[in-house]
């Protein structure tokens, strides 16, 4: 990439992923480059495929859970082409590591409204709990423990008491209590790895 087409680009990117200077773009950028050398995906022209977006969360974050990594990866990919474009990148961090509660809210209910309709259904949560809960002993039916959370979810969160969660509901429930912004599971970086991660990918616009 030419510097002229790079300043644009970092320049653009800096307006629509507004939690970042542009130092922190164009460091983003070098880090995205850096990954889509990895890429063997024959879209590695446009962006990186989900192997490789799963492998730096993993690294970066310590994200494991599959489920959710698909649905961290579904919430970058804008436009569902199964790659993850240098827009997407940099937009989809900017909610990951500074966005506003607000925007925390809409990234965590669209990674675990599963199938994209506008509700977190008492299915969903029972599929991300399963998935993110530590395995009981085998003599216990962990399903009955799971049927039990999300009654007690629903019980908590579900505003309008018609067996699902709506946006709203969602909103709602988190701004009563932040800690339930992550109730079906972790998709959020921690305090530590999202510091750590900075330090790291930021180091060279401290320098600056």
């Amino acid at each position: 990439m030419s510097r002229k087409r790079l300043q644009l680009l970092v320049e653009s990117l800096s307006r629509s992923a507004k939690h970042f200077t542009e130092g922190e773009v164009e460091c983003l950028i070098k880090l995205f480059d850096a990954l889509l050398a990895k890429s063997s995906s024959h879209f590695a022209v446009a962006g990186f495929n989900r192997t490789v977006f799963r492998d730096t969360l993993f690294s970066a974050f310590g994200m494991t859970d599959d489920a959710v990594l698909d649905r961290v990866f579904s919430t970058f990919d804008r436009d569902n082409n199964g790659c993850i474009t240098v827009v997407e990148w940099v937009q989809g961090l900017a909610v990951l590591l500074r966005g506003t509660l607000e925007e925390k809210i809409k990234y965590c209910f669209t990674v675990y409204d599963l199938n994209g309709d506008g509700y977190i259904s008492r299915e969903e949560m029972f599929q991300m709990l399963k998935n993110s809960l530590i395995k009981q002993p085998a003599e216990e039916d962990p399903d009955e423990g799971i049927k039990d959370l999300v009654e007690i979810a629903l019980k908590k969160m579900d505003y309008d008491h018609d067996g699902k969660l709506s946006f709203e509901d969602f909103e709602q429930a988190v701004r009563d209590e932040n800690l339930l912004l992550e109730a079906f599971g972790p998709c959020l970086p921690d305090i530590k790895s999202r510091i750590a991660f900075e330090e790291k990918v930021f180091l060279e616009t401290r320098k600056l």
